[in-house]
């Protein structure tokens, strides 16, 4: 079901700062910057930052699937707690977001404009 990771998004209370301290961390400013998504492409994958009240849920992680509302139904079907449903957030991109059984939130991503960043010539090693 799972294609592999594709986003993950961190809530955060204040946007600008958060903008700020992950440009300079990247390097990069971001490639996407809007007052609700704030976004950076790195290495083929997607760090986000969303403005929330705290950051209690902690960031979510998006899972690329082929089918957003099949996968949804899987996953409620396998034992899961809808949190957010299948949504269109542009460019016929949609997402969805579960409650799995022991409590951590899983979020699913069909997006078809990803595509897995080339082969470096990098020497294995831990995070490859």
């Amino acid at each position: 079901m799972f294609l592999g990771l594709r986003t993950v998004i961190y809530p955060v209370p204040d946007l600008a700062a958060a903008r700020a301290w992950f440009s300079e961390l990247l390097g990069a400013a971001p490639y996407f910057d809007e007052p609700f998504y704030v976004g950076w492409d790195v290495a083929g994958y997607e760090l986000a930052l969303v403005p929330a009240g705290g950051t209690a849920t902690g960031p979510v992680t998006y899972w690329g699937v082929p089918d957003a509302d099949v996968a949804l139904a899987r996953l409620l079907a396998a034992g899961a707690s809808p949190r957010e449903g299948v949504r269109e957030v542009g460019g016929g991109i949609r997402v969805a977001t579960v409650v799995e059984p022991a409590g951590s939130v899983l979020g699913v991503i069909e997006n078809p404009h990803f595509t897995l960043p080339a082969p470096t010539d990098a020497p294995p090693g831990p995070g490859r």
